[in-house]
């Protein structure tokens, strides 16, 4: 069965104008131009777009599914696998979170009261599952699954007030490294300073803080370029900057 654009935009729901984007982007080429110019479109390409899709409900960017599916080792059914568990593991937070809010609203209208640590479980899973998805081979691979799961356990096991104050601390965490990084030295009191708020926020989540494993991570946000990207959003050339300040500090 071949489609044009528009068969192929109301088959799948997506719009003409995004099929033809993504064909100058080179996500999803046309099987071949009919005699008078349109895009026409076969079964490996409608597979191909449900992939995609697919992975635009797991919030993947365009870029790195372009990269994922017009890999040489990409497995149709392998994808399919991983994207059922990815689904249910996004199901299964959801369900969390609509159980959180019937929890919540039978609690304030009489119901058995609603304890602290039970109103944020489902936020702290979803952060969980998201640093998995984005981080968790490498933090593995690095530190062992016992400490990347003892990790997740004492996350889970967070407070109310333990869980605000984690988030606080790496606000303030991030404002300090760019006051710091402005001085241009990593062993400055203001880099200093940073580094123990990263400490800190580090250990609201790690099972047991060690100097050498802060700077291996401080090593790892260098040479891992989502890492990278994370602290470079905030302050450009700030995770290079931070890494030799870990380093500083964890060699006093």
């Amino acid at each position: 069965m071949e489609y044009t654009v528009q068969q192929l935009a109301k088959l799948s729901g997506v719009s003409s104008r995004t099929l033809r984007y993504y064909d100058e982007i080179g996500l999803l080429k046309p099987a071949r131009l009919s005699s008078s110019g349109y895009r026409i479109y076969g079964q490996k390409e409608v597979d191909l777009l449900q992939q995609i899709l697919f992975y635009r409900e797991l919030e993947v960017s365009l870029e790195d599914i372009t990269g994922i599916i017009h890999h040489l080792d990409f497995d149709l059914i392998t994808a399919l696998q991983q994207h059922v568990q990815k689904l249910q593991e996004k199901h299964d937070r959801l369900e969390q979170i609509i159980s959180n809010v019937q929890k919540t609203i039978a609690s304030k209208e009489g119901g058995t009261p609603m304890a602290d640590q039970e109103k944020f479980e489902g936020f702290k899973k979803k952060m969980i599952d998201e640093n998995e998805q984005k981080y968790g081979r490498e933090v593995r691979e690095q530190y062992g699954n016992q400490v990347a799961d003892d990790s997740n356990a004492k996350m889970m096991g967070l407070s109310e007030a333990d869980f605000k104050r984690m988030n606080e601390v790496e606000k303030e965490f991030l404002e300090e490294l760019k006051k710091a990084y402005e001085t241009g030295d990593p062993a400055s009191p203001e880099a200093q300073k940073a580094v123990g708020l990263h400490k800190e926020w580090l250990s609201f989540t790690w099972p047991q803080y060690s100097k050498e494993a802060h700077a291996g991570l401080g090593d790892m946000y260098v040479s891992d370029e989502r890492f990278t990207a994370y602290y470079d959003r905030h302050i450009a050339g700030g995770t290079v900057f931070l890494r030799d300040a870990i380093h500083i500090y964890a060699a006093k």
